[in-house]
């Protein structure tokens, strides 16, 4: 299947070395890795069915890649000539990440999500709740009555509790004597 020609890449030796760097350091993360080896291998003149072969990954994703680093060059030529070794790394690694997605933001903070677990982790009658077990709607209101958030729905508040069961053994795990 032909296509459109992939854009050429060409690194200069510095961006190599920061680049198999990235991919030599044990403490990397994974996704910055394999984006370093499609950008690697694109510049060792490899096509993207055969980067996305030789990395068991999808042609999609490296022509993503490619495309991103090839809309870069001028600016890492840039960042080249007025950083260090390790500036440097780090602008390559800041090339490598992903870019912010499309969506709405969290509508809880960190600090109300905790405070619903730890409300979840206590029994209602503490909060003077008529019931032995929280359900979705009783820890919605008692959320927007301690102040925690002004509305959360139900089922939202269900989620909560979703996450936060613990699941007894199916067997003892004691040893029977």
């Amino acid at each position: 299947m032909s296509g459109p020609q992939a854009k050429q890449i060409e690194l200069t030796k510095r961006q190599r070395v920061e680049l198999e760097r990235i991919v030599n350091k044990a403490s990397s993360k994974q996704a910055d890795v394999t984006r370093a080896k499609i950008i690697l291998l694109a510049a060792d003149g490899y096509n993207n069915q055969q980067i996305a072969n030789r990395l068991e990954g999808h042609r999609e994703t490296v022509r993503k890649w490619r495309k991103r680093w090839a809309a870069m060059i001028s600016n890492l030529a840039a960042a080249e000539a007025e950083m260090d070794d390790k500036e440097l790394n780090t602008f390559i690694l800041e090339c490598l990440s992903d870019q912010p997605r499309s969506g709405s933001p969290g509508k809880f903070s960190a600090e109300q999500i905790c405070r619903i677990v730890a409300m979840v982790c206590e029994p209602p009658e503490e909060y003077g709740r008529p019931v032995t077990h929280w359900t979705p709607k009783e820890l919605a209101d008692e959320a927007v009555k301690q102040g925690i958030v002004e509305s959360i729905s139900t089922r939202h508040a269900g989620r909560f509790l979703k996450r936060s069961r613990s699941e007894t053994a199916s067997v003892s795990l004691l040893a029977a004597k």
